[in-house]
């Protein structure tokens, strides 16, 4: 493997050179004897129609630990992920775990593939692996796609399959819903319920922080008293909750009293706490404050997570201090603390922002071998070099990504789509709306409407049908069970 030192580099063209290179020399060889990345291999080059076949011929057995990790990999393309879901469950001397059912789910409802979800419902029930965690994955999947009614009938349906919802799912229906901005409605159901579920600390906590998100500092203010009224004592993670809400309301001088009061009744501040407080000063530009605030968690002997650190990167880039936020990158390494890919987005957004595109491509050539990128990484990568009208790196971003295996997201395929049609380039754009639509992701309106345009000023009304065509095949989200 081609070692990559282009952090420092100067010379375009260099760069380019080397990221054209990367991981290109045995990574096939390396592939041949990992059964998952073989599937993935196959599953992302096969067409849909002739993947059971191509699967079946490539004679690899199936395991649980396989089928996970595929289902993972593939989680942001439903159709794709179901296609394998649905023919590794017919191989012989396997069955799915819960995990990979979960997986499947979550899968499918993303892309809102709720007839099918439902389906796998079903065949959970039948094998008796329903539990919990199914309903609560439901839950968040219709909330999340602003389908409250739907959520909340979720929650009322699983007596139906012989599940008997509990305080945990109580509490995973109200987080549902205050995650999705619907706290209201969350207030409303937990008022009905409250005879049937006795609220614990984690319920408490879940509406304090959906009012904190509203924002609506009374009310979470009011949740609280009324919690600690009622004879729950507050645990760590509510006073997290209420140092996080005043935080983001500006009312830091308030957090830290709150701190000192969870010190007084002998509860240890957490790494989140310090996160959010440095995560606000960094904000407000209070870089001395964020400092000061690391080295009393040091001083304190709370031990630095990833968010920590990540807290003062974005703080030091804030203030355009990017040489302090590579200090921050040396000091976890050398604490044996691997960067992720929100410690390498924060730097790249950070830079794309200020236009130093060079050192943004810079920081990615050496960050992908420090950690796996993200959706939000490569999708800044790609929209970078779009806005650079350097069409031809984003595709070999593009290209790059696919190579890894990993699954564009939506905001992903947009990014190059709406590159491409700033182009002109109805081809490709349309080669990449199919694959897209293809693997059961529905473009956004204004995405799909700039191909649209550009189809019509080409005069390929053909095309444009084709591809509505393509998009009335997804399921139209159904309520069924």
């Amino acid at each position: 493997m081609l070692r990559i030192h282009c952090y420092f580099l100067n010379k375009t063209c260099l760069r380019r050179l080397i990221f054209c290179r990367m991981y290109s020399s045995n990574s096939t060889q390396k592939d041949s004897s990992d059964p998952t990345k073989r599937i993935c291999k196959i599953i992302m080059s096969c067409p849909k129609l002739g993947l059971d076949t191509a699967l079946d011929q490539s004679g690899i057995r199936v395991s649980t630990d396989v089928v996970e990790e595929v289902l993972k990999r593939f989680e942001n393309a439903g159709i794709l992920a179901y296609r394998f879901f649905e023919w590794a469950g017919k191989q012989r001397h396997y069955q799915h775990s819960v995990k990979a059912y979960h997986t499947a789910i979550e899968s499918l409802a993303k892309i809102r593939q709720y007839q099918i979800m439902w389906d796998l419902v079903n065949s959970m029930r039948g094998e008796r692996m329903l539990n919990i965690e199914t309903f609560c994955i439901i839950m968040r999947k219709y909330a999340r796609a602003q389908k409250v009614e739907e959520a909340i009938y979720t929650f009322n349906v699983m007596e139906k399959y012989d599940v008997t919802p509990n305080l945990a799912a109580f509490n995973g229906l109200l987080s549902a819903l205050c995650k999705s901005k619907n706290v209201r409605k969350a207030q409303e159901v937990f008022d009905k319920m409250t005879d049937r579920f006795v609220p614990d600390s984690k319920t408490y906590s879940i509406l304090i922080e959906g009012w904190g998100r509203e924002p609506n500092l009374p009310k979470a203010r009011e949740i609280f008293r009324e919690m600690v009224e009622v004879g729950c004592s507050p645990d760590i993670v509510t006073y997290g909750i209420m140092v996080d809400v005043l935080c983001k309301v500006g009312r830091v001088d308030e957090a830290i009293a709150i701190v000192k009061e969870m010190e007084s009744c002998g509860c240890r501040p957490t790494s989140f706490i310090y996160t959010v407080l440095i995560h606000t000063y960094g904000i407000d530009n209070r870089i001395e404050d964020a400092v000061d605030t690391f080295l009393q968690m040091e001083r304190k002997g709370v031990t630095a997570d990833v968010a920590v650190y990540n807290a003062m990167i974005s703080a030091f880039c804030k203030v355009n201090k990017s040489k302090n936020a590579y200090r921050v990158i040396n000091e976890m390494e050398s604490k044996g603390m691997k960067p992720n890919s929100r410690t390498c987005n924060i730097v790249l957004n950070s830079l794309i922002g200020r236009g130093e595109t060079d050192e943004a491509f810079n920081v990615f050539c050496k960050m992908v071998k420090l950690c796996e990128p993200d959706a939000d990484t490569y999708t800044m990568m790609i929209k970078m070099f779009c806005e650079r009208d350097e069409l031809e790196m984003a595709l070999k971003v593009w290209k790059y990504m696919k190579r890894k295996q990993f699954v564009p997201s939506m905001h992903t395929f947009s990014a190059l789509i709406n590159g491409l049609c700033g182009k002109a380039d109805a081809p490709k754009a349309c080669v990449l709306m199919e694959e897209m639509i293809e693997r059961g992701i529905r473009p956004p309106r204004v995405t799909f409407g700039r191909l649209r345009q550009l189809l019509i000023k080409e005069g390929r009304e053909d095309v444009l049908e084709f591809l509505h065509e393509k998009m009335n095949l997804l399921v139209k989200d159904p309520l069924c069970d």
